[in-house]
C-alpha cells in the first residue's frame, strides 16, 4: 500500500461519525400494560393499544374521521374564541394561555360541533377535547353546545356529543364557566321535549361540571373501555372521604355495573353502534 493511500484510510478512520439511534416518536408507552408499542401500528389501530386494548387518547380531527363519513362533516362556529371576563392569572395571563393552546392544538377551543353524516345517516355531532385545557367548559364550550343542541331541535336531527373533558368547568371563567351547565343542560331538555334523541359518548378522561351536566344527560349512555368518569378524581373522593375506594371506581365498567353507562363499546366498533343507535332511538 502507497503512504498515500495509508494516509487517506487513517483520515477516514479518525472521523468520528454519529451513532445512528432510533428517531423520536416512533414508540409509545402504553399507559394500560407498560408496553412500548410502535406508534404507526396504533395509530392504525384507531389509537388502541394492540397489546392490552387500551384506548389511548385522540384528538378531535381523528375522532372525527373515526366516527363520521368521509367529507361529510360541517363545521360550525369555528371562528368562537373565548375571552377573559375576569382579567384572570394564574402562572400566566389567561389571555395568553388561550393563544398558546390554540397554536399547539390548531383548534379555537375545547369544543367542535357541526353536522355530519354517520353511515348515511345524518346528525349534529360534537366532541371536546382534553389536549385543550384539559376540555374544560368555559364560555365558548357552553355557548357552542347549546348552539348545536338548538340546531339539532331546529332541523330535527338526532345529536351526539363525545366528551372528553378532564378539566370540568374552566376556573378562567369563574361563574360565567359554571353557569353554562346550566345552559347545556335546559337546551337539552327542549330538545328531549322535542323527542330528539340525544346519545352521549364518555371516553377518557370525562370528569368535572361536564359529567355533571350534558354528558351524563343522553337518552343513551355509552362509554369507551377504562375510561375515566366521575366529578371529583378519585385520589380526592379517597383523601376526603377516608375510605378505601372499591376496585375500578369511576371507570366506565364500573358505572355499567351500577346503571349509570348504558354500554361499553370498543373504539373500533364505536361507528356502528352508534349508527345502529340512532336507528333504534329515533322517533
Amino acid at each position: 500500500m502507497s503512504t498515500l493511500e495509508n494516509t487517506d484510510t487513517s483520515a477516514k478512520s479518525a472521523v468520528k461519525r454519529p451513532k445512528r439511534g432510533v428517531p423520536e416518536g416512533l414508540w409509545l408507552r402504553c399507559d394500560g400494560c407498560g408496553a412500548t408499542v410502535f406508534r404507526k401500528q396504533v395509530e392504525q389501530n384507531l389509537n388502541v393499544c394492540p397489546e392490552c386494548e387500551h384506548h389511548f387518547y385522540v384528538p378531535t380531527s381523528m375522532r372525527i374521521r373515526q366516527l363520521l363519513d368521509p367529507d361529510s362533516f360541517e363545521e360550525w362556529y369555528a371562528e368562537m374564541s373565548s375571552g377573559d371576563p375576569l382579567g384572570f392569572a394564574d402562572r400566566k395571563p389567561y389571555k395568553e394561555r388561550i393563544i398558546d393552546e390554540q397554536k399547539k392544538t390548531g383548534m379555537k377551543d375545547a369544543c367542535t360541533v357541526g353536522r355530519g353524516y354517520m353511515r348515511g345517516r345524518p346528525l349534529v355531532f360534537a366532541t371536546t377535547d382534553s389536549a385543550f385545557i384539559m376540555g374544560s367548559m368555559g364560555s365558548v364550550v357552553g355557548e357552542k353546545l347549546t348552539r348545536a343542541v338548538e340546531k339539532a331541535t331546529e332541523l330535527s336531527l338526532p345529536l351526539i356529543i363525545v366528551s372528553g373533558s378532564g378539566g370540568g368547568a374552566r376556573m378562567h371563567e369563574g361563574i360565567i364557566s359554571l353557569m353554562q351547565m346550566g345552559k347545556v343542560s335546559a337546551a337539552l331538555a327542549r330538545f328531549r321535549r322535542a323527542n330528539g334523541l340525544f346519545i352521549s359518548v364518555l371516553t377518557n378522561p370525562t370528569m368535572g361540571g361536564v359529567a355533571a351536566s350534558f354528558a351524563s344527560l343522553g337518552d343513551i349512555i355509552v362509554a369507551e373501555p377504562q375510561a375515566l368518569v366521575g366529578f371529583a378524581g378519585p385520589r380526592v373522593v379517597q383523601a376526603t372521604c377516608k375510605i378505601d375506594l372499591p376496585e375500578g371506581f369511576q371507570t366506565s365498567e364500573f358505572l355499567l355495573k351500577h346503571g349509570f353507562v348504558d354500554r361499553i363499546i370498543h373504539r373500533s366498533e364505536m361507528r356502528s353502534e352508534l349508527a345502529r343507535l340512532i336507528d333504534y332511538g329515533s322517533r
